[in-house]
């Protein structure tokens, strides 16, 4: 009877694990569905690019002007400019020396800088003394810099019209904003620059017989 009891309490314990480690296995078993989804994300990240389609090269002014008598000449220059750039890009113009325009062989200084270089004037102002300055357009007329829009009467760095030789600056060795795009600009943008010397009738300073250079710097940056 001992014996019974034994083999009894032995059945008892094994069936007692079998069940057990059935539970086990039901708490342990992942859930089985019919579908299921999985969502992740692909990037590239593309570098912003700019470049020169159009550079400018050396100007030469139109029109002979006579040191004692005076005149005006004028010169224009076009650059293109290129960039994938969301932000668009800005450009700035300095000159190497002042005055800007001096004599290649005397050194000759009386060829004087327009008489601003923070602000550009509404029109040409007339000057005693020969003079160099410049103005800016765009194809893009939005792209300029805020200083060479006017109010469309008679100041500029204010006001949104834009009209072609209207705001003139005076060239200066700190760098001026000419163009502030603020989108790309794919396909092209072209920034024209006009430049003129005025010399008005016997000139103070005197002006001596020579051709005189000024060298200017265009640097375009993707913003």
């Amino acid at each position: 009877m001992f014996k019974n009891l034994q083999l009894l309490q032995s059945g008892t314990i094994a069936l007692a694990l079998v069940f057990a480690g059935m539970g086990s296995f039901e708490m342990i078993e992942p859930t089985v569905t019919r579908g299921a989804t999985n969502t992740f994300a692909v990037q590239q990240t593309i570098s912003a690019e700019l470049s020169f389609l159009a550079t400018s090269s050396a100007v030469s002014m139109v029109g002979s002007l006579a040191g004692i008598t005076g005149g005006n000449a004028t010169a224009t220059t076009q650059v293109v400019v290129q960039t994938n750039s969301a932000g668009g890009y800005n450009m700035t113009l300095v000159f190497s020396g002042t005055p800007a325009m001096r004599g290649n062989a005397t050194g000759n200084t009386s060829l004087v800088n327009y008489g601003t270089t923070s602000e550009p004037t509404y029109n040409l102002v007339a000057s005693s003394s020969a003079i160099f300055a410049y103005t800016v357009n765009a194809s893009t007329t939005s792209d300029l810099d805020q200083s060479f829009k006017s109010n469309g009467s008679n100041t500029c760095n204010t006001g949104s019209t834009v009209v072609a030789n209207t705001c003139w600056m005076g060239p200066s060795t700190t760098a001026m904003m000419i163009v502030n795009r603020l989108a790309a600009a794919t396909t092209s943008a072209t920034t024209t620059l006009t430049f003129r010397v005025s010399v008005p009738n016997n000139p103070f300073p005197a002006l001596q017989s020579d051709t005189y250079t000024a060298t200017a710097t265009l640097t375009a940056t993707a913003q």
